[in-house]
This record gives C-alpha cells, structure tokens and sequence, in this order.
C-alpha cells in the first residue's frame, strides 16, 4: 500500500529536521539538497509499488542520516568553517 501524503511530507520535514543536526556547514547543506532533489526526483510517481518503493527507501535513509549525525557530533571540528561566521 502506498503511503499516504501526510506521511510523506512527514519523512521529508524529518529528513529536513536531520539534515539541520550535523554540525559541519558542507555535511549539513549537502543533506539538505539531496533531501530536496530527491522529493523533486520523485514528485512524479504514479505507480503504487514505485511510491511505496521510494518512501521505503527514504525511511532507510532518515535512519542513515541520524546515525551519520550522531557520529559528526562526536568528531566537530574544533574551529568553525568560513561559511559558518
């Protein structure tokens, strides 16, 4: 079953919300874009199996993306990047 439209735009504020937590500007705008482009990419599906298929894909990569952000809190740079000043 397809997942409903609520439950997509709630994977994509959390992906958003996630993407806002890594520390490092690059890391941190990199996830941010390819959240956007990703839900751009996929705006035009109209097959069931293939919207279930994306969302399941998107759900795995929400759980990479916090883990990958728990790990870059552990190692912050100790002196802020140029873009962050």
């Amino acid at each position: 079953m397809a997942p409903s439209r609520p439950e997509v735009l709630t994977l994509f504020r959390s992906l958003l919300r996630t993407a806002r937590q890594f520390t490092d500007y690059n890391v941190r705008e990199y996830a941010k874009r390819r959240t956007i482009d990703g839900f751009r990419k996929n705006r035009e599906l109209a097959d069931p199996s293939a919207i279930s298929s994306a969302f399941t894909e998107g759900k795995s990569q929400l759980e990479v993306a916090k883990r990958q952000a728990v790990v870059y809190s552990l190692y912050t740079p100790k002196v802020k990047s140029i873009m962050e000043t």
